[in-house]
């Protein structure tokens, strides 16, 4: 199985509006806005879609990271990106999906049309983001008063909350790139993986998918150093996440609070468990953390690292800095947990 970068982090978030849904139709404002939030056993938990979440991850990279992105194309009710991750790490980094069929003449001289469209699942997964405890949304009226005449009332869901998220990345997938004619393992055409060749991507077996006669198929790898660099982007990226709806008057800081990082040689995630709510409190569960590194120690590729803001849950301080104390375990500031992982997800990768 591939290693797999398997991260979990807190974010938190006071007076916010970090994803909204549209028009509030519960309400009798004309112009109000609700939130997105699901319920769950009759309680209402606000949420950041993984979408939008992914869309705070892309704009820091290209914002901070000086990544050149993927030019997107709108066609009718459809848009795509170039589906070039050679050229374009989001492309790489994030999957994507451009559907196309392309006209040809076979040697009759009849036209006909064939399946060109090129697809790849992300190495990149993440969830949503949603609020550990129940939620407490309320909607604050305001107006605009700043025009003659009478204020034009409007009305936003705000909230305070602490939320968990998951992400994982494949490190065997990142940088590397499949040709076979089925959906999502379609990642380069022809042309495409001429163009890898020239920028000295190296072909190698794929360990997995063989031909009928039993031969491995081929991917194209790039460089380590461009697979490298992409990884370490994207995580040291968390470190200044930004986004969120409206920033202009419910700004809020999105990076991570606490956060845990490890790899393994598997893709399932460990850690969706360690946060609770405990009668409205959320909580870390330390106890929880040490089950299930304990349980899957032998999946558990390097050490296991966490990191924690001062200020945010400072009770966590004493068993954590305990915990820390292990030689299989870092703990420290989240930068300093982030900046660590990723010097040694450097020798993981292959």
């Amino acid at each position: 199985m591939p290693n797999t970068i398997q991260g979990f982090m807190l974010i938190d978030v006071d007076v916010a509006a970090l994803n909204n849904a549209g028009k509030d139709t519960a309400t009798t404002l004309d112009n109000a806005v609700a939130t997105k939030k699901i319920i769950k056993n009759g309680k209402n938990y606000a949420y950041v879609s993984g979408q939008a979440w992914r869309y705070w991850w892309r704009e820091t990279l290209r914002n901070n990271f000086s990544w050149k992105m993927s030019p997107v194309t709108r066609e009718k009710k459809i848009a795509f990106t170039e589906a070039n991750p050679i050229l374009y790490p989001d492309d790489d980094m994030f999957g994507y999906m451009r559907a196309a069929k392309e006209e040809i003449t076979d040697d009759k001289g009849k036209s006909k049309n064939i399946n060109v469209t090129l697809t790849r699942v992300s190495p990149l997964k993440n969830s949503a983001l949603i609020s550990i405890s129940p939620t407490n949304i309320v909607q604050n009226w305001s107006s605009m008063t700043r025009q003659e005449g009478d204020a034009v009332p409007y009305g936003k869901d705000e909230y305070c909350a602490t939320m968990k998220g998951m992400f994982s990345i494949s490190l065997d997938q990142a940088g590397t790139f499949s040709s076979q004619e089925r959906t999502g393992f379609k990642n380069l055409n022809e042309t495409l993986k001429k163009f890898a060749l020239e920028n000295k991507a190296q072909e190698i077996d794929d360990p997995f998918a063989k031909d009928k006669h039993g031969n491995p198929l081929k991917l194209y790898r790039m460089k380590k150093g461009t697979r490298e660099k992409r990884i370490e982007d994207t995580l040291i990226a968390l470190e200044i996440l930004n986004g969120g709806a409206m920033q202009t008057t419910n700004m809020g800081d999105v990076t991570p609070k606490l956060i845990v990082l490890a790899t393994l040689n598997s893709g399932n995630h460990l850690f969706s468990h360690l946060a609770k709510d405990d009668l409205g409190k959320p909580l870390f569960s330390i106890d929880a953390l040490k089950q299930v590194v304990d349980d899957y120690k032998e999946r558990i590729i390097g050490k296991v690292y966490i990191g924690r803001r001062i200020g945010f849950m400072d009770k966590l301080e004493e068993g954590l800095a305990g915990y820390g104390s292990d030689d299989k375990i870092f703990y420290g500031s989240v930068n300093e947990a982030i900046k660590n992982y990723v010097n040694e997800v450097k020798t993981q990768i292959p």
